[in-house]
């Protein structure tokens, strides 16, 4: 007789202490009448309210609630990828976000699909007036600027609830890279994918942990983890801007020869200093990113520390 499947649900949190009793709710009468064995592995991620301790309590009357505490905030990749690595031994794993706008009614089409054979289930998010035109805006620019700039091509909306089959996670574990970018990787994996449309909930309590700043950071990280195309991008701009000065500079030659005058004038001066200033700090800023995070991965250093679990060894 076939064993039953077990399929792992991680869920990175940060700050969600008022989220885990309701989120535990949702999935168990989501997942009530699924023909599988599950678990839900929380990773805090360095929270600073009680998410830990009501995922402690929580476990201690829920079979299927397992926590994971790491040493301090390594963020949301990091935290995905510690849960992932503890649920390599199920047969598919789950990852979705703890504040509710992940659906959790989606995970029965998520197991169909994975049923059907696919490897890997994505979600993309719909546009919705729920979310800002800011946070619609940006996310678009973001997918935009992400498929010019690298090989690898992302879907507008795409974000890290997936489901993944046990070969894929195989594969995925392995993985020792320092800046993490997760929605990138498994992209990059390849294996036989499908999307499913989702229209996201609103957040049920709490705030949203991505701030612009934290937007721009990740973008970037992205792109550098993918794309070498910002360093040819800087060689272009170089000669590009060379050409100019050289065109400008034989213009203003053939003028003056032409009228027998000097053109002067200290602002232009001063004003094209100041730019080339810029753009040389530009181009040194863009290799220095790839220095660093060379650097970085130099160091071999772990992408996460587990401070306490009571997930079995």
């Amino acid at each position: 007789m076939k064993s039953q499947k077990n399929i792992a649900i991680v869920i990175p949190s940060f700050n969600e202490e008022g989220n885990i009793q309701v989120m535990v709710n949702a999935l168990h009468q989501v997942l009530k009448n699924v023909p599988y064995h599950y678990q839900f592995i929380f990773v805090d991620d360095g929270s600073k309210d009680n998410t830990l301790k009501v995922l402690q309590e929580l476990a201690k009357t829920d079979p299927q609630v397992f926590y994971v505490e790491l040493s301090r905030n390594f963020g949301h990749q990091n935290a995905l990828k510690a849960g992932v690595d503890l649920a390599a031994e199920a047969d598919a794993v789950i990852t979705m976000d703890g504040d509710l706008q992940h659906p959790p009614d989606l995970l029965p089409e998520l197991l169909a699909k994975w049923e059907e054979g696919y490897d890997i289930v994505y979600t993309r998010r719909a546009e919705t007036k729920n979310l800002s035109r800011f946070k619609n805006g940006t996310s678009n620019a973001f997918y935009a600027l992400m498929n010019q700039l690298s090989e690898v091509k992302f879907e507008p909306g795409t974000a890290d609830f997936r489901l993944m089959d046990k070969a894929v996670v195989d594969v995925f574990i392995r993985f020792s890279e320092n800046d993490l970018f997760i929605r990138g990787l498994v992209n990059w994996l390849g294996f036989k994918q499908f999307a499913l449309d989702y229209t996201p909930n609103e957040r049920f309590s709490g705030s949203s942990k991505y701030t612009v700043r934290r937007m721009l950071r990740f973008a970037l990280q992205g792109i550098t983890s993918f794309s070498t195309r910002p360093l040819y991008l800087a060689i272009y701009l170089g000669l590009s801007l060379s050409l100019v000065a050289f065109v400008l500079y034989m213009v203003y030659v053939i003028y003056s020869m032409y009228y027998g005058h000097i053109i002067s004038g200290w602002a232009s001066v001063i004003s094209t200093i100041v730019f080339f200033g810029g753009l040389n700090l530009i181009v040194m800023g863009i290799i220095g990113i790839y220095i660093g995070k060379l650097f970085m991965q130099s160091k071999q250093r772990p992408n996460y520390i587990i401070r306490s679990t009571n997930f079995p060894k």
